[in-house]
């Protein structure tokens, strides 16, 4: 029995492949992937090195897909291979938009690698599940209808931009593909994920508060500049992720076709701030303005995809539940103090 997983040598889908090895002690996996492993993924994967095996290549070249060795028995598979594009300001104030500067790269690999990955999985007759890993972007910056309930998987989708709009291509082509070839496939939507192994890689460059106001605390920083206290996001831990997605792949059955993946519930900076204190007696944050601020969030950004997923569809189908959100992030705090102090 063996996993395949797309992206794996970057964030969230390292964290998966660490996990679901260390789950099946026996088993392999393979990490398809464009990139390489960097010095902090060999660290990372050390532990389970010895079952670990790493083609690098393109996700959408069809040839590398049709030269996975068959010994490998892959069972098991997880798409997540994907750009992506994140507008970051410049020192200079000028926003630089990697969708301007390589739209087509962006759709090729997030749609037609998708289509790859599913041509090769109908030929894969052992097969038992293919999840395909999308995005909370895809959904609209408002909703529910009512005020307060946490935004389920059906409605309220409205992607605007390429990395979006390129995600909910590939959830319909994806969920198109189980029909025509009765495949046993899902996709997963994730809110903001924060973690272990969240670096700056090729293709993302992206850390959500959690994991600024974490560093700052292992960094041994007792202050940081906000805009506002005020700013919310559903936080989940890639760990949690992790394990929900190994629930998905283990669930004898699946009634849905796509499944949130999320903390479920909102935590404000000032949220973040007090957690951390707690790890580091002290610390605190101060709201400056904008362009002294070390992290920017919108305040006006509280509901729709920036709100609370609602898990009814995870839970029901495998009984998976996240952790609270101030636990999993003190966990965080621990893992990133002791990964760079030499611990895996």
């Amino acid at each position: 029995m063996t996993l395949l997983v797309t992206g794996a040598t970057g964030f969230v889908m390292s964290v998966l492949t660490r996990r679901w090895l260390e789950r099946n002690m026996h088993e392999r996996a393979v990490i398809l992937d464009a990139a390489g492993l960097d010095e902090m993924a060999k660290a990372y994967f050390a532990p389970v090195s010895n079952r670990l095996d790493v083609v690098k290549a393109d996700v959408t070249d069809r040839r590398a897909w049709q030269a996975l060795p068959a010994a490998h028995d892959i069972t098991y598979a997880v798409h997540g291979a994907t750009i992506t594009p994140i507008a970051n300001d410049s020192p200079g104030g000028v926003v630089m938009d990697p969708e301007a500067e390589r739209p087509g790269r962006i759709i090729e690999v997030n749609v037609m690698g998708t289509v790859a990955a599913l041509d090769w999985a109908r030929t894969q007759p052992q097969l038992r599940r293919f999840i395909y890993v999308s995005s909370g972007s895809v959904y609209k910056n408002h909703g529910p209808d009512r005020t307060g309930e946490p935004l389920p998987e059906d409605g309220y989708v409205m992607p605007r931009q390429l990395y979006a709009i390129s995600k909910f291509a590939s959830e319909l082509i994806t969920e198109r593909y189980a029909e025509l070839f009765g495949l046993p496939i899902a996709s997963v939507r994730l809110s903001s994920v924060y973690g272990p192994m969240d670096r700056a890689t090729p293709t993302r460059s992206f850390r959500h508060a959690p994991n600024e106001i974490a560093r700052k605390v292992t960094e041994g920083t007792k202050h940081v500049r906000v805009n506002s206290l005020n700013g919310i996001g559903d936080y989940i831990h890639s760990e949690d992720v992790a394990h929900a997605i190994i629930s998905l792949l283990e669930a004898p059955s699946l009634r849905y076709s796509v499944y949130n993946i999320a903390a479920g519930t909102t935590a404000t900076l000032a949220d973040l701030v007090r957690w951390a204190s707690e790890k580091s007696p002290g610390f605190q944050a101060t709201v400056v303005p904008t362009d002294e601020a070390d992290i920017l969030q919108d305040d006006t950004e509280l509901d729709g995809a920036w709100g609370a997923y609602d898990l009814a569809r995870i839970y029901r189908d495998t009984g998976w539940k996240p952790r609270p959100v101030r636990e999993a992030f003190h966990a965080y705090i621990d893992w990133l103090a002791g990964f760079e102090s030499g611990g895996h």
